[in-house]
């Protein structure tokens, strides 16, 4: 018998956006289902507009690291967990979790450059970035007609994406939405850590914080020296601060891939595991022809 893949990048088409909404979608129906996915897809193609630059107001993305891609697997992951609360027997209200897609599809818009912003690129909005998706959810709102009530609660969902902030200090309108935080800030940290092409675009992340002014780092590699310390602080963060909610998946995959453990812890520690080697092997001269899946390598 063939043995069950341990990345998720085995199970769906990440890479493919619409793949990606169709699971969502399949995920979302197995907890509800008389589920409406039409809004979430709604905001999904006004999401992809932004990204690709045929919004109004504003210039396509062009930072590699937190891409559509990223926004995503970030989606995916909320899906995946509110899932997986559901077979364990937490069932968030429907309308609730809808917001929460939602929240996941807006959470890093703040990295997207208005029209009138044209100097660089949106990396230099890292260290305010939430605090712009917060504004651009604001005009969204008003714009697509949402209802306002659900304004605050997506935003606080978004701030619990920022590694500073800890859910015990933002005021939640209630258990769901204060769930859902948690999730959004899981999703967001395993959806980038999971991705198959994480070592490579952590690359693209060094200049991203360069650009912002992020001085933690010396150069490409000193970031990737660094990656298994900041996944030990994740690891905190997961377990201590957001409330453990990846207890959740084991159950998700297991009931739609038959899979009986957590395909996100599995994949980040294969890409932490080799990192290592690539550490131990090489220098900050050499290192580079080890990250070479996709066509990232020669994008820098």
């Amino acid at each position: 018998m063939k043995k069950k893949s341990r990345h998720i990048a085995d199970l769906v088409k990440m890479d493919a956006p619409y793949a990606v909404m169709d699971e969502v979608n399949a995920i979302m129906l197995m907890v509800y289902p008389d589920f409406d996915f039409n809004p979430v897809m709604r905001v999904f193609k006004d999401v992809e507009s932004l990204f690709s630059g045929k919004y109004p107001g504003h210039r396509r993305c062009n930072t590699k690291f937190h891409d559509l891609k990223h926004t995503t697997d970030a989606l995916m992951a909320v899906a995946r967990l509110v899932h997986g609360a559901s077979i364990a027997g937490i069932l968030l209200k429907k309308e609730n979790a809808s917001y929460g897609l939602i929240s996941a599809l807006l959470h890093d818009t703040g990295y997207i450059q208005k029209s009138d912003e044209t100097t660089g690129t949106g990396a230099q909005f890292t260290t305010v970035h939430i605090q712009r998706s917060i504004e651009f959810l604001s005009k969204y709102f008003k714009y697509r007609g949402l209802p306002l009530e659900h304004y605050e609660d997506c935003c606080n969902m978004l701030r619990c994406t920022d590694l500073h902030v800890s859910p015990n200090d933002v005021t939640f309108s209630s258990p769901d939405i204060e769930l859902l935080g948690k999730m959004m800030g899981t999703a967001d940290l395993l959806g980038q850590m999971a991705d198959r092409n994480y070592l490579e675009k952590l690359r693209y992340l060094y200049h991203e914080f360069l650009e912002a002014g992020i001085t933690d780092y010396d150069s490409e590699f000193d970031l990737l020296c660094k990656t298994p310390g900041f996944y030990a602080f994740i690891q905190t963060r997961l377990t201590d601060t957001l409330g453990s909610v990846t207890d959740y998946l084991q159950g998700h995959f297991k009931a739609r891939y038959n899979i009986d453990r957590d395909a996100y812890k599995d994949s980040i520690e294969i890409n932490i595991a080799y990192l290592k080697t690539v550490i131990e092997a090489h220098d900050s001269n050499s290192f580079a022809k080890e990250l070479k899946r996709g066509s990232l390598a020669i994008q820098l």
